[in-house]
C-alpha cells in the first residue's frame, strides 16, 4: 500500500497569507497595536525622564548644598565677629566699672582730707633696685612740688606710697617707701610706739622697722598696723604704711627687728594722690 504525503501547494499558501492579512487588518482596525506601541513608547520616555530628573535633581542638590555651605560659613564668621565684639564690650564695661570704682575711691579720699591734693596716674616705673622710681603724669604746672607725700587708695584702703623727689613741668618722680633711701617716721597703731621704716630696695620684699624697744615685744602681734607718725611733717599722720609680718630679737641689740608688709600692692598700683601739706583743701568736707 502506497503512503500519502501531505503536500503544500500554492493555493494553500495563498489561503494562509490571506488569512494572516485579514487578521492583521482586523487588529489594526481595532486599535490593539496602536495602544501597545503607545504603551511601549510611554514606558521608554518615562524611564528616560526619570533618569534625567534624577541626574538633574542630584546636580541641583549639589549646587544647593554648596550654596548653603557658603551661607553657613558666612553666618558662622559673622557670629564669631559679633561674639568677639560682645566679649570686647564686656571687658570694656568691666574695665570702665573698675576705673569708676577707683576714681570714686580717690574722690572720696580727696574730699575727706583737709590738705590740698592732686590725683595722678603712674606712667612709668624704674625697676632698678638701687633707685626705684615711679613716674606720674603731673608736674609743676599742676602744682606738684618736691617733698610732697604720696598716698594711694586700693580696695577702700588708704596706704603710703612715698614722696616726690623730682619735679618736671608735666611729670614728677616718686621715691616709693620700698626704696633703700626712703625713711619714714612711723607708729605701731595699737601700742603707739614710734620707730623708723626703711625700704629693702624691692617692692616684693618687706620693709624694715627699727628702734622699737624689746620691752614692747609682749604687746605686739602679727598683723598689727603701722601708720605714719606725722612728727617729721613730711607725711600726713596716721596713714597706714603696712602690717607686722615678722619680729626678730637680736641679743646684742636693744631694739627689735620688725618686718613690715606694705599696705599698698605696688605691682597693681595705677593711680596715686599727691598731697600738699601746706595748702588747705577747698573741697574738704569739714571746712
Amino acid at each position: 500500500m502506497a503512503r500519502r504525503y501531505f503536500s503544500f501547494g500554492f493555493s494553500e499558501f495563498v489561503f494562509l497569507m490571506l488569512l494572516f492579512a485579514s487578521g492583521l487588518c482586523l487588529a489594526f482596525s481595532g486599535g490593539g497595536f496602536v495602544i501597545n506601541f503607545q504603551r511601549v513608547g510611554f514606558s521608554v520616555v518615562t524611564s528616560l525622564q526619570k533618569a534625567v530628573n534624577s541626574v538633574s535633581s542630584g546636580i541641583t542638590g549639589v549646587f544647593t548644598a554648596v550654596s548653603e555651605l557658603k551661607t553657613l560659613k558666612a553666618e558662622n564668621q559673622e557670629l564669631k565677629e559679633k561674639l568677639k565684639n560682645y566679649e570686647f564690650l564686656q571687658r570694656s564695661n568691666t574695665e570702665i566699672r573698675k576705673e569708676n570704682e577707683r576714681l570714686k575711691e580717690q574722690l572720696d579720699f580727696s574730699a575727706a582730707v583737709p590738705q590740698k591734693n592732686f590725683p595722678a596716674r603712674i606712667i612709668g616705673r624704674n625697676p632698678d633696685n638701687l633707685y626705684s622710681g615711679l613716674t606720674i603724669n603731673k608736674g609743676s604746672r599742676s602744682g606738684i612740688k618736691k617733698g610732697m607725700p604720696v598716698v594711694a587708695v586700693q580696695k577702700g584702703t588708704v596706704g603710703l606710697v612715698g614722696k616726690i623727689v623730682t619735679v618736671g613741668l608735666e611729670t614728677s618722680l616718686i621715691m616709693p617707701v620700698y626704696d633703700t633711701k626712703c625713711t619714714v617716721s612711723s607708729r605701731i597703731q595699737n601700742t603707739r610706739d614710734i620707730g623708723l621704716i626703711t625700704g629693702s630696695g624691692n617692692s616684693e620684699l618687706p620693709l624694715q622697722m627699727k628702734y622699737i624697744k624689746k620691752r614692747v615685744l609682749p604687746e605686739l602681734n602679727f598683723g598689727d598696723i603701722v601708720v605714719t607718725s606725722g612728727e617729721s611733717e613730711n607725711y600726713i599722720s596716721d596713714i597706714p604704711v603696712g602690717t607686722i609680718s615678722k619680729i626678730t630679737v637680736v641679743d646684742y641689740d636693744s631694739s627689735l627687728n620688725i618686718e613690715i608688709t606694705p599696705v599698698v600692692d605696688f605691682s597693681r598700683l595705677e593711680t596715686v594722690i599727691v598731697t600738699d601739706l601746706k595748702e588747705k583743701n577747698p573741697a574738704y568736707e569739714g571746712s
